[in-house]
C-alpha cells in the first residue's frame, strides 16, 4: 500500500455575481504530489498545470501566490486529461494524505463538475496529515500551516512554498516525522459522497471516541427522527446508556447530550447536521468519555440554554 500526499493549487471567480461560483467555488488550475510505500520512501513524484475553463481570468490573490499568468496555461491539458493521468498515476492501493480537509473536497468537486466517475461510493478514508502533525507535536486542537511545521521540525526549505508539488512534498517530509503509528492511526473521512443506505453507515471506535456517519435524510427532521441518530450507547460496553442530559442544541446544527455508562463514566455526544452536495441531509455523530468536570460544565451550559430560545428535542 502506497501514500499519495498530493496538494492542489486553484483559481476562482473575480467577479462577485458569477454564476459558476455555487456550483465551482474553485477551479482547480495544478495537481501536485508525491507517492510513498508502506515505509514512507519517496517511489514517484507528479506535477501538472491545467488549463482553467471555467475562471479563464486569474485571480488577483491567485497570481500574487503562484506567479503565474492565464497565457501560462494554454499549452497545459484539461482538468479530465489531467485527473485521468494523475489516477492512473496513483496505481490501485493507496491512501491519499493531504494538508488539511480542503482539497480532497475541491478536487471532487472538480470532478463532478465535469461528470467523472466519483472516487468512491462513499466516505472515503485519508489521512489529514494537519491534523497527525497537530497529534504528534502540539495539542491535537490546534491547526498549524505548513510552513509552521516544517519551521518546527527543522525540515531543510529546499524549494519555494506554495505551488502544488512542493507543498506536497514538504506535506509528505512532516508525514515521514510522524513515528507513532497510534497517531497515524487517526484516520479521517471525506464525506463528499455520504452513505447511501443504512447498511453503508460508518460507525468506528477510535482509542478514545466513536464517529458514526449517518446515511442521508430528506431533511433535519426526518435525520433527527431516526433511532440510530438519537441513540445514546457505551462504545466500549455496547449498550445503550441512560441520558443524564437530553439532545439539545444552541444553533440548530449542532446538538449535544449527556449519558452516563455504570462503568465508564460521563459520555458527552455531538451530532453535526450536514447537507451533501445534492442537498440531502446526513449527520455526523461523535461520542467521547469526559472527565466530571466537564460533565459539570455541560450541565451547566443546558440549564443555562433551557431558559432561551434554542430549541430542544
Amino acid at each position: 500500500m502506497n501514500f499519495i500526499i498530493f496538494d492542489l493549487e486553484w483559481n476562482q471567480a473575480s467577479n462577485e455575481a458569477d454564476p459558476n461560483k455555487k456550483i465551482l467555488p474553485f477551479e482547480v488550475i495544478e495537481i501536485g504530489a508525491v507517492k510513498l510505500d508502506s515505509h514512507k520512501n519517496q517511489v514517484g513524484s507528479f506535477s501538472k498545470l491545467i488549463k482553467p475553463y471555467v475562471y479563464t481570468k486569474m485571480h488577483p490573490i491567485t497570481k500574487k501566490m503562484l506567479h503565474l499568468q492565464v497565457e501560462d496555461f494554454n499549452k497545459e491539458d484539461d482538468f479530465v486529461d489531467c485527473m485521468n493521468e494523475f489516477l492512473e498515476w496513483c496505481g490501485k492501493d493507496y491512501t491519499f494524505c493531504t494538508w488539511g480537509v480542503l482539497d480532497l473536497l475541491e478536487l471532487q468537486r472538480n470532478m463532478k463538475y465535469y461528470y467523472m466517475n466519483s472516487l468512491s461510493n462513499g466516505p472515503l478514508k485519508y489521512l489529514d496529515i494537519q491534523k497527525l502533525f497537530s497529534l504528534e507535536f502540539e495539542d491535537g486542537k490546534s491547526r498549524r500551516t505548513l510552513e509552521h511545521a516544517v519551521d518546527l521540525l527543522k525540515i531543510e526549505k529546499d524549494i519555494p512554498f506554495h505551488r502544488a508539488y512542493s507543498d506536497a512534498y514538504y506535506t509528505a517530509k512532516v508525514f515521514s516525522e510522524i513515528k507513532n503509528p497510534a497517531v497515524e492511526s487517526k484516520y479521517s473521512f471525506d464525506v463528499f459522497t455520504p452513505p447511501k443506505t443504512k447498511k453503508d453507515e460508518i460507525k468506528i471506535v477510535f482509542d478514545t471516541y466513536e464517529k458514526y456517519i449517518s446515511r442521508t435524510f430528506e431533511d433535519k427532521n426526518a435525520a433527527m427522527d431516526d433511532r440510530e441518530v438519537m441513540s445514546t450507547k457505551c462504545f466500549y460496553c455496547h449498550k445503550n446508556i441512560k441520558k443524564k442530559i437530553k439532545w439539545f442544541t444552541v444553533n440548530g446544527k449542532h446538538f449535544l447530550s449527556l449519558s452516563y455508562c455504570d462503568v465508564h463514566g460521563p459520555m458527552k455526544s455531538k451530532i453535526r447536521i450536514k447537507k451533501s452536495e445534492d442537498d440531502f441531509t446526513y449527520v455526523i455523530k461523535t461520542s467521547k468519555f469526559i472527565p466530571k468536570e466537564d460533565a459539570d460544565e455541560l450541565i451547566e451550559k443546558y440549564h443555562k440554554y433551557k431558559k432561551g430560545k434554542p430549541s430542544q428535542t
